[in-house]
């Protein structure tokens, strides 16, 4: 048994879904959060830039919170960075791209599903390689149609708490306009602030295409990953969660706490170092 916290971390505020999910699945596990808000939002920026921060946070993280296991709470970090964090750091590393295809596959009825994400994560090919390597796992049996669309600006939007109203509408009508027209019956959030935009997603979509969202199957995971290694926490006693943010803590606690609930009522601030560019992996 380890009573060492949970390491997670986002470019900023999307990855409270996978915490809420991970907090009501394993309640008595003490939880470090980073909000990368200085740098958000990691969507349009290189993937070399991505997986700089990726690593900066995850050896924070390792080395000075004494994590015993990372969650990449973050499509594109996790799109950019999550095997050569594997390769560098010495504690179980979570994504979030594989448990959100595993539950996208499994609802399908038809086989024409969709991924939404940042450009950078769509870009990067990581969610046409996860669904490729899976067709097998479809329970309807049927062959898998894959459609992809790329959605700037609604980071940003969750980012600035507009999660409702006739602006956000327009936009994700115009960007999941791809995904509509290839008639899906499935749409993955690929990206965990989209969460916080599922109830316009679900009006663009329709009654008839399930939303599926990365955060549960991810918290299942974790869960199934520390059972194995033996590294869940003794106590029965409930854990405590500790939230940071690269960016300036007052404005994370006010959104946050509106998005996440209660529990996020203070943040600390960290000072990420500077990268050189010659530091970029």
């Amino acid at each position: 048994m380890d009573d060492r916290p949970i390491g997670m971390f986002d470019s900023g505020l999307g990855g409270l879904t996978v915490a809420r999910a991970l907090i009501d699945l394993l309640p008595g596990e003490d939880l470090v959060y980073v909000g990368d808000t200085a740098r958000f939002p990691y969507g349009p920026r290189s993937l070399d830039e991505v997986r700089a921060f990726a690593s900066q946070i995850t050896r924070e993280m390792v080395e000075e919170e004494g994590v015993k296991l990372v969650v990449v709470a973050c499509n594109t970090a996790t799109a950019a960075a999550l095997e050569g964090l594997r390769y560098r750091f010495d504690v179980p590393l979570v994504g979030v791209i594989d448990p959100g295809v595993r539950a996208l596959l499994s609802v399908t009825e038809t086989g024409r599903v969709g991924v939404i994400g940042t450009v950078g994560t769509i870009g990067s090919g990581a969610y046409q390689r996860a669904v490729e390597a899976r067709r097998s796992l479809t329970l309807s049996g049927r062959p898998v149609t894959l459609t992809c669309a790329a959605c700037p600006g609604l980071v940003e939007l969750v980012e600035r708490g507009e999660t409702q109203g006739d602006g956000a509408l327009v936009l994700v009508e115009r960007l999941l306009a791809p995904v509509r027209e290839a008639g899906v019956d499935s749409l993955l959030l690929g990206c965990t602030h989209y969460p916080y935009l599922a109830r316009i997603i679900g009006e663009v979509m329709g009654p008839g295409v399930v939303l599926v969202s990365s955060a549960d199957e991810t918290a299942f995971e974790v869960r199934g990953i520390l059972s194995e290694a033996g590294l869940g926490r003794r106590t029965a006693s409930a854990g405590s969660q500790r939230w940071i943010s690269s960016g300036e803590a007052g404005a994370f606690v006010r959104l946050g706490h509106h998005l996440f609930g209660p529990e996020l009522d203070q943040a600390e601030h960290w000072e990420p170092p500077v990268i050189c560019r010659g530091e970029m992996p």
